[in-house]
């Protein structure tokens, strides 16, 4: 480490300046009086000695302490730059390191993106699949659905014929007369109407004497009932299905 004092040594210019004076004294105490040229010349040259004698070593000290600031200056100037250079190379290893990172991450982008790209053409033809799928069980069960309804119609068109033909024993069983045949006949259509009923055909009756509604009654040959129209007799019975009307009952006006 560098000293913060100088080492020039004062002794000999003190020395040097006592003599000095000493000259100086000797001069203006044995000279003439007054002084000569040369003995003023002289005498001046002595006291500028000794002066400068004097100072010097406080120039010289002032100097060295300068030079030692400035040497203390440029040891911490260095310091600095060699802490700038520290400083540069961590900088310079983390740009590296953010190079090798976003290398890295483009990489990584690259290899998501691609992974992005497969499962959302793997996710599209999936979605494809399922919907010529569904499309495909869509058409399969509007077909059974169509031949449900086609088999249901055939179904509810045969219990109707079955009903009908039951409606039409009964009443060639009024018309015979005979009670006991009348009974029977009447006990085996209760029947097969509850049956009927219990799958959802009910069975509508007009009654006599009620009022024609075009709504839930229909003439035979589709006549047009006259004004305030009163049902005579039911020549069919009427039939809903499930809460709709399946066909209006068919009746025959009382005549006047």
């Amino acid at each position: 480490m560098t000293e913060s004092k100088s080492s020039l040594p004062w002794w000999p210019f003190l020395a040097a300046d006592a003599l000095f004076l000493a000259l100086a004294v000797l001069l203006l105490c044995q000279g003439h009086k007054p002084l000569l040229g040369w003995e003023a010349v002289l005498l001046i040259a002595c006291v500028a000695a000794g002066a400068w004698c004097c100072f010097f070593p406080f120039l010289r000290r002032n100097q060295d302490e300068q030079a030692l600031a400035q040497a203390g200056l440029l040891a911490d100037a260095l310091n600095q730059f060699q802490k700038i250079d520290q400083v540069a190379a961590q900088i310079t290893g983390a740009t590296n390191q953010w190079r090798e990172f976003q290398q890295q991450t483009e990489e990584v982008s690259a290899s998501t993106k691609s992974l992005a790209d497969s499962i959302a053409a793997e996710a599209k033809a999936f979605r494809e699949f399922l919907q010529k799928a569904n499309d495909a069980e869509k058409a399969h069960l509007r077909l059974e659905a169509e031949k449900l309804r086609r088999e249901e119609g055939d179904w509810l068109h045969v219990v109707i014929r079955i009903l009908d033909h039951v409606s039409a024993l009964h009443l060639a069983a009024l018309q015979s007369g005979q009670q006991g045949l009348i009974e029977q006949i009447g006990q085996f259509q209760n029947g097969c109407r509850d049956a009927a009923r219990r799958v959802g055909l009910a069975v509508v009756m007009a009654r006599e004497g009620e009022a024609f509604d075009p709504k839930l009654h229909q003439l035979q040959e589709n006549a047009e009932p006259g004004e305030h129209a009163v049902i005579g007799e039911t020549l069919a019975p009427g039939y809903t299905f499930q809460g709709q009307w399946v066909r209006r009952a068919l009746v025959a006006l009382k005549k006047d």
